[in-house]
């Protein structure tokens, strides 16, 4: 029996590998400090962003808009402005922005607060986008139904309504975008191209490679559909993935190697460092580390339907004492969430073919009692040393078994502690 070649000969390159990428994740993030030294050095700056979200925000006896936005050099930020300013969401504006010393050098890599004017509208929010969003809201009734499916599929922002009653079935991975969906994306695209391309390929080029072909062209509209949607860092880091897993399956490589994630990771950190500081990036980087574990420790996963079931359950399991380091709610219907994930493979591409054919409102009332159930929320945070020593053990265990070991021990007790206790 022949094996694929890996991507590194011996762990002497992949050291080699790491090391220089790291050299470059160094210098580049010292390249963007002095481009923030620069900016923060300004009394003020003028630009011109897109509007991603804007709504009215009370504080006190005050009301006034908060928004995101996102500049054309590529800076992302929040800010406030008076209650009159007549932006809406999708709108290009021209703004003057006033650097302060609160704004630290994290701020200027992730999303910081900044004060800003919003001098005027260059270009209303009448994009492709904004029209089709609207079309797929005219589907639903109810708002948060309409948020919901905006932010499967166009990763927009929702309420913090709507994602407290999401966090409290442990399904808020399910909404922000990321490997799972652009893996499920791959799948449908790939699958009907090929249908396509198969009774051409036997009566024009049986000579051509399937793989190449169809796989180039569903690469491409996956990397269309994550530009579409602003290139989220999950989003980005499954692009990465997904594009040099194809690449190095066509070359022959074996991508089922936990040194191809490493390398992918190590290799977008060396090109976007500001991803060193996405807690989304990092969550998406440990839902797929622990899939490579299982995949390495549990042999019966060679059956998809046994497969689907166990990563189902077990990066459920395996996720809890990380996402618990920052999100502390806690409740019983979070225990939904491994069947909710396995019914996600199915919803999502039905849903997008729904909505195409103007029936989008079909699972409206399946997903308003899913979002009004009854939910006694609790808070427990991961202490910050268990949390260390669990970070330690996990990225220990794809080698030393010992380690795998203490993982689950640790992530067992630490669900019967949420859950039963």
């Amino acid at each position: 029996m022949t094996t694929k070649p890996t991507l590194f000969f011996d762990r002497r390159e992949f050291v080699y590998f790491m090391a220089i990428a790291f050299v470059l994740f160094l210098l580049h993030l010292g390249w963007r400090y002095l481009h923030y030294r620069d900016f923060v050095s300004l009394p003020f700056y003028y630009t011109e962003a897109s509007v991603k979200t804007l709504y009215l925000k009370k504080k006190r006896h005050s009301i006034y808009k908060a928004a995101k936005l996102h500049t054309k050099e590529g800076l992302r930020l929040y800010t406030t402005w008076p209650r009159f300013v007549d932006a809406r969401k999708g709108d290009t504006v021209r703004i003057k922005l006033t650097p302060d010393k609160r704004y630290d050098f994290v701020d200027f890599l992730t999303t910081g607060y900044l004060k800003s004017r919003m001098l005027r509208i260059l270009k209303r929010g009448d994009s492709a986008k904004a029209r089709l969003r609207e079309k797929i809201a005219a589907q639903h009734d109810r708002p948060d139904i309409a948020a919901l499916y905006g932010a499967l599929f166009f990763a927009s922002e929702i309420s913090a309504s709507l994602r407290r009653a999401l966090s409290g079935l442990g399904v808020n991975h399910l909404t922000a975008l990321s490997g799972l969906h652009l893996t499920i994306l791959w799948g449908v695209l790939y699958g009907v191209l090929t249908l396509l391309y198969t009774p051409l390929q036997r009566r024009f080029w049986l000579y051509r490679y399937r793989l190449f072909d169809v796989g180039a062209a569903t690469l491409l509209l996956a990397g269309i559909y994550v530009w579409f949607v602003g290139a989220p860092p999950s989003l980005v880091r499954a692009y990465a993935m997904l594009a040099s897993g194809w690449a190095l399956t066509v070359l022959g490589i074996d991508v089922w190697r936990v040194t191809f994630l490493f390398s992918v990771i190590a290799l977008l950190l060396a090109i976007f460092p500001d991803l060193a500081f996405s807690l989304g990036f990092w969550f998406s980087f440990f839902g797929v580390y622990f899939i490579y574990l299982l995949l390495h420790y549990f042999k019966a996963t060679e059956k998809p339907i046994v497969a689907s079931v166990v990563i189902a359950v077990g990066v459920f399991v395996l996720m809890l004492p990380i996402t618990h380091l920052f999100f502390p709610e806690t409740s019983r219907w979070q225990l939904l969430s491994p069947l909710l994930s396995l019914l996600f493979t199915l919803f999502y591409p039905l849903s997008i073919l729904l909505h195409a054919i103007g029936a989008g409102g079909l699972f409206d009332t399946a997903l308003t009692k899913l979002l009004t159930l009854p939910q006694t929320t609790t808070f427990y945070e991961t202490p910050l040393a268990i949390g260390i020593l669990y970070v330690v053990a996990a990225l220990a265990a794809m080698r030393y078994r010992t380690a795998w070991y203490l993982t689950w021990g640790i992530a067992v007790v630490f669900a019967l502690r949420l859950y039963l206790f």
